[in-house]
């Protein structure tokens, strides 16, 4: 009982114990559900990461032409956003000329019959003197094309292909999981115990 007439002082240690088991209780089921929280966006991220794994292998390369290699190409692991894949890299002259109307050759296979289809890409910018750096860049839906491979490096009005190096460029970025910070409130002023003799409440 709360209000005992013979040790009163009693009840109220019960009371206030009874209190800081269940407020405890609560304490203790919200940083369950943190947990949970923070333990579901891993997972989510390893799923997208395999999920982005599973549709888009890394892009083949294909040998270009025989002689000086004149760009070296750096290849961007493909990267995956709202459902599209992103193919990109550098391209770098190398050479003793200047390399003009510069694009990328790239052939894509579908996933519904695997049918490829070639794709030029045009690099910004267009002409390069020696030692200048340009970018290519293209989004293709996931949903539509599988496999990717890298044909090779056209100048001259995308008509003549030359030799090029190339290497692995950006890494695939991991997903950054926020950690999510719960504040529990707890009822009644700061200090005050939900249930005394001065202000009772029933206790279901």
């Amino acid at each position: 009982m709360i209000n005992d007439p013979f040790h009163p002082e009693e009840a109220i240690a019960r009371e206030r114990e009874s209190t800081k088991r269940k407020l405890l209780g609560v304490v203790c089921a919200f940083a369950v559900t943190a947990i949970l929280l923070v333990g579901y966006g891993y997972m989510k991220s390893v799923h997208q990461r395999q999920v982005l794994e599973n549709q888009q292998q890394p892009v083949e390369v294909e040998t270009g032409p025989k002689g000086p290699p004149l760009a070296h190409v750096l290849i961007d692991e493909p990267t995956l956003d709202k459902g599209s894949t992103i193919v990109g890299g550098l391209v770098t002259n190398i050479s003793e000329r200047e390399l003009s109307n510069l694009s990328i050759a790239l052939e894509l296979h579908r996933r519904k019959d695997g049918r490829p289809e070639q794709k030029l890409v045009p690099v910004v910018p267009s002409n390069l003197q020696p030692k200048e750096e340009g970018s290519y860049s293209l989004k293709l839906s996931s949903s539509d094309y599988g496999s990717i491979k890298f044909l090779g490096v056209r100048v001259n009005a995308e008509s003549e292909a030359i030799a090029f190096t190339s290497g692995p460029g950006k890494k695939r970025a991991l997903e950054r999981i926020e950690p999510k910070v719960i504040v529990v409130k707890r009822p009644g002023k700061p200090g005050e115990f939900i249930n005394t003799p001065d202000n009772p409440t029933k206790v279901p």
